[in-house]
């Protein structure tokens, strides 16, 4: 799964940096803004909003008070904290060094700052992400998972395809965004299981 969001992630930067993406990305937003509408606008304009760095700082907080006071679970809470910072400061760090321009077609919103990978996007991956796979475990019905599942997917897709929208982002900026931070997520997982199935082990030594 790592290498497969290296390779994704690889892919489009190299394609971007030799300009073979503009007709695929053009399109795409041809297509997507061709659904423009007020009430469409209102309603990508507020997953827009879900996605900002207030509101993920929010539902970050929110989350991290449940996992402390309800669930008792301290060591997940430290995930989800080094989950979210890595994710910010990786996201940082590829704009820094990609530079990309943001997009001159149809800004429905005005952004600043460089484009690639959409923060938003890499955002909403890590975080909705994480609270995933920290909930999945408390929720024992196959409905309850199922509901999990489709409800943190959607909120992905919705503020991905709200910077699209709004014109902030290029489509290649936000798949670029989900392979890094599905790269990002995958990898603090992977840590965290290790560690605990070490602890596990060295308890079961002793």
């Amino acid at each position: 799964m790592l290498i497969m969001f290296i390779i994704i992630f690889s892919l489009i930067a190299y394609l971007m940096e030799i300009e073979k993406l503009i007709s695929f990305d053009s399109l795409i937003i041809a297509f997507v803004q061709g659904f423009e509408t007020e009430f469409l606008t209102a309603i990508m304009k507020f997953f827009s909003f879900i996605g900002s760095t207030v509101s993920v700082i929010i539902i970050s907080i929110g989350s991290a008070l449940y996992l402390y006071y309800v669930l008792r679970h301290r060591r997940e809470l430290i995930l989800l904290a080094i989950t979210m910072i890595g994710s910010t400061l990786l996201n940082i760090l590829l704009k820094s060094i990609f530079q990309r321009a943001r997009p001159e077609i149809n800004q429905i919103v005005f952004e600043e700052g460089f484009s690639f990978p959409s923060g938003h996007s890499m955002a909403a991956f890590s975080l909705y992400g994480i609270l995933t796979f920290l909930l999945w475990r408390h929720i024992k019905t196959r409905i309850g998972r199922g509901l999990l599942l489709t409800i943190n997917s959607l909120m992905i897709l919705l503020i991905g395809l709200s910077r699209i929208y709004l014109g902030v982002h290029y489509p290649s900026d936000v798949i670029a965004a989900y392979a890094a931070s599905g790269f990002w997520l995958f990898t603090v997982i992977w840590f965290f299981q290790w560690v605990q199935e070490r602890r596990h082990n060295t308890t079961q030594a002793s």
